[in-house]
């Protein structure tokens, strides 16, 4: 028989639970991932640059107001960049969910902005554990 070479190109590739191991592996309960796709992530980031802006956020100064929008905008504009910067996005949403928790405001009329920023989080995969931690 003649043999023939075969060769995979495997791009990247992102999962909520992987498990790669070398003999048997047990399971006790459940396991599960959310997968957020990079369109999800776009949408959510407008999604979040929306809510910003349109949300009453009782507690929160306008200087503050100002950063929260600068920091929407910059995580907008880096998502759709060729290779996004996921720590960089990460830093922004940790500290737009900071400041909103800080306030008080993720409890209030800001629930819009938990959808969002749950979604971004979700897409950083492990570096977004942060950020969902502040959402729990």
């Amino acid at each position: 028989g003649e043999r023939v070479a075969m060769s995979f190109t495997i791009g990247s590739q992102t999962g909520g639970v992987i498990n790669n191991v070398a003999g048997d592996q047990y399971v006790s309960g459940t396991q599960s991932g959310v997968a957020v796709s990079l369109s999800d992530a776009q949408a959510a980031a407008q999604a979040l640059q929306a809510a910003l802006a349109s949300t009453d956020l009782p507690g929160i100064t306008w200087q503050q107001r100002a950063e929260l929008a600068a920091d929407a905008d910059a995580i907008l504009a880096e998502v759709n960049e060729p290779d996004p910067p996921r720590t960089s996005i990460r830093d922004r949403l940790a500290r737009i969910t900071g400041v909103l928790r800080d306030a008080g405001a993720l409890a209030g009329a800001a629930a819009a902005l938990v959808g969002p920023l749950t979604a971004l989080a979700q897409w950083l995969g492990p570096l977004g554990a942060s950020v969902l931690a502040i959402l729990a």
